[in-house]
């Protein structure tokens, strides 16, 4: 029965992701340990290493279907690691003398590692697509909102007027630095594990690096250029990416609980009937999909800080903090698949409300365009002048409840520089938008380019 929100019948597809849940579910694993040890007879026959015909026979055996699992559980428990019972079985499975040439040479955690990395080259193309995905939903928001005016927030307070484009643009531009990221660390991480006992192939002669280079091939990943047992780098980061990716949806989710928040209103997660509902309250509409990104952002966030203790091992093969990458990177990576569907569910669907955007520009009478009137003040005042008047104006707009834009008409000391056209165009938020669009432009023009 499974006791955990990733493998949950009712909450695996709410935090998690199915695609990525299979890569690390036991019989892909078990198949990738196969399919090392088949890639390893395969280059070691080609060298002349082991005969032919017991490649041929290894590689038969190697499927997922041969294995008992409940065998292989009992003697992992008594073994410490599952590798050795897979090879035990491989051995009798296999016709012959054949099984006796099933991992010559090497060590339980190059075949785990490689395994490992096999596992992220494939929740990494999944990601990617996920990714690419929320790439061109963000895209589109950007594109279809950049001129619509909305306030900006500082310390959760109005501050001076963006627009909602810019906003989107921000988000897909850490999209897109993402998207360069697990380009760049990818070459880096995908590299295979072969080096037995202590990594220095001894029992390989002098045909250890020939070994590898042929395995590389057959594996398709790249060649080590020393072994790293316990040099855990190549794992780490790449939790520690999933860890950057959902630390930035759970930045967007945030935002977005916000604003879906009645007094505020600007936007909201897709429209489903009954999602979000309340049992008590039938007039809510909670925002169920930022809720779930934003926990298993947190999720990550943990499990990543456990990635980087796996990091400290000792010597040349570690007592214990290696164990911990087995328990931490499946959650890892299918809450972060999971977190990236509900965010790419939300872009795709997203509910912008233009006319509540408005209102809540206008809900301060104009002191969100403050530095605006400062500015267009400085010039003939001095800044620190036109800063100290504009402020006690400010305070009496909220005090009296009066519209910043008729108190500067009342004072002499604006009226002598502004006329009353230009007061209003100054506390006009559309007008204070600054470079939003332009850079809104440069953003998009940047998601154009091939990846």
């Amino acid at each position: 029965m499974p006791t955990s929100a990733i493998d949950s019948v009712v909450f695996r597809n709410m935090f998690g992701d199915s695609e990525v849940r299979q890569i690390w579910s036991d019989e892909y694993r078990t198949q990738c340990y196969l399919d090392w040890e088949a890639a390893l007879a395969r280059a070691q026959a080609g060298l002349g290493l082991i005969p032919q015909d017991a490649a041929t026979e290894i590689n038969r055996v190697c499927k997922v279907e041969n294995i008992d699992f409940a065998k292989l559980e009992e003697e992992s428990l008594n073994i410490g690691y599952p590798v050795l019972g897979v090879v035990h079985q491989i051995g009798h499975l296999c016709r012959g003398d054949a099984g006796n040439w099933c991992h010559w040479g090497a060590t339980t955690q190059d075949v785990t590692d490689s395994a490992t990395v096999l596992q992220i080259r494939a929740s990494f193309d999944t990601i990617a697509s996920k990714l690419d995905e929320a790439i061109a939903a963000t895209a589109k928001l950007a594109r279809d909102h950049r001129d619509l005016p909305m306030a900006g927030r500082s310390n959760l307070q109005q501050a001076v007027p963006i627009t909602f484009g810019f906003k989107m643009a921000r988000l897909l531009a850490t999209l897109l630095r993402h998207r360069d990221r697990l380009n760049q660390m990818r070459p880096r991480i995908e590299v295979f594990e072969f080096g037995g006992a202590c990594g220095t192939l001894a029992s390989l002669g002098d045909k250890g690096l020939a070994v590898q280079k042929a395995l590389a091939r057959e594996l398709g990943l790249s060649q080590p250029d020393i072994v790293w047992h316990t040099e855990r780098d190549r794992i780490t980061e790449a939790g520690c990416f999933l860890g950057l990716l959902t630390g930035t949806l759970a930045k967007f989710a945030t935002d977005l609980k916000l604003m879906m928040q009645t007094e505020i209103g600007e936007a909201s997660e897709p429209f489903a009937a009954n999602r979000g509902s309340s049992s008590t309250m039938p007039q809510k509409r909670n925002p169920i999909s930022c809720v779930y990104i934003t926990a298993c952002a947190a999720s990550v966030r943990q499990s990543v800080a456990a990635l980087l203790t796996a990091m400290d091992e000792d010597h040349e093969r570690a007592t214990g903090p290696w164990e911990i990458e087995w328990i931490t990177l499946p959650s890892i990576f299918t809450l972060a698949a999971g977190a990236l569907n509900q965010a790419v569910f939300v872009l795709r669907g997203l509910e912008v409300h233009p006319d509540r955007m408005r209102a809540n520009l206008e809900a301060t009478h104009g002191l969100i365009v403050s530095e605006a009137v400062m500015m267009g003040l400085a010039p003939a005042l001095g800044r620190d002048e036109a800063h100290d008047l504009v402020y006690d104006l400010c305070r009496k707009s909220l005090e009296q409840d009066r519209p910043l834009a008729d108190l500067l008409a009342e004072q002499r000391t604006v009226t002598a520089h502004l006329s009353r056209d230009e007061i209003q165009a100054l506390t006009d938020p559309a007008n204070y938008l600054g470079l939003a669009g332009v850079m809104t432009d440069q953003v998009l023009a940047f998601a154009s380019e091939p990846a």
